[in-house]
Formats: structure tokens, sequence, C-alpha cells
């Protein structure tokens, strides 16, 4: 199925701006990955502002953030927590799946 293209006639742009070399959609991954934020000025002078989360974006839970006052202390965090994972799991997280230990113990009994 063929598109038409859409043809302006009332063209109020100046001859001097000239977008032919332009590219359609240059930072949209980046703005999908890492989010963005929307700010809608009001007459009054006041405005709303509305941030959309992107793909990266991590949110913490207001008794979670009481522990980590910036994000390099999250990453220190996490990075101590992953130095403790066995190798085979992070084989496994990294090819997309994640195995669990399936022996079974009694709940009496622990493991040796």
């Amino acid at each position: 199925m063929k598109t038409k293209t859409l043809q302006v006639t009332d063209d109020d742009m100046r001859p001097k701006y000239d977008f032919t070399s332009g590219v359609r959609g240059k930072y949209a991954r980046e703005l999908r990955k890492n989010g963005y934020t929307i700010r809608v000025y009001n007459a009054d002078g006041t405005f709303t502002e509305t941030r959309v989360l992107g793909e990266k974006t991590v949110v913490l839970e207001p008794d979670v953030s009481e522990y980590f006052p910036d994000s390099q202390a999250v990453n220190h965090a996490l990075r101590a927590l992953l130095s403790v994972v066995p190798e085979k799991r992070k084989a496994a997280a990294r090819k997309g799946r994640v195995t669990r230990d399936r022996r079974t113990v009694p709940k009496n009994r622990a493991r040796v």
C-alpha cells in the first residue's frame, strides 16, 4: 500500500530555515532509555512538571532510599552484593535465565 506525502501549502516558515538535511528521531532512543521531563507553563507564570521515566530508570521506595543518599551509594551496595553471587548464577543471568539449586533440604536440617 502506497502512503501519501502531506503537502503543506500554507508555509509559515521563513526561507532561511532549512530542514532538508534533518534526521527524524535522532534523539528518540536516548530519550526512551534515560527518560525526559515535560514542563507546561501557565499564563500566570507557574508551571507543571511531569517526569517520564526511561527504561534504565530505577525508582527506590521511600524506606529504601533513606539508606542511600545518592546513586553512587546504591551502585556501591549493589556491587558488593554482586561480589558474593556465585559465578554459575552470574553466567546464567547473563544468558537471561537464573538457575536455582534444586536440592531439597528438610526444614529441621541445615545444609553442609
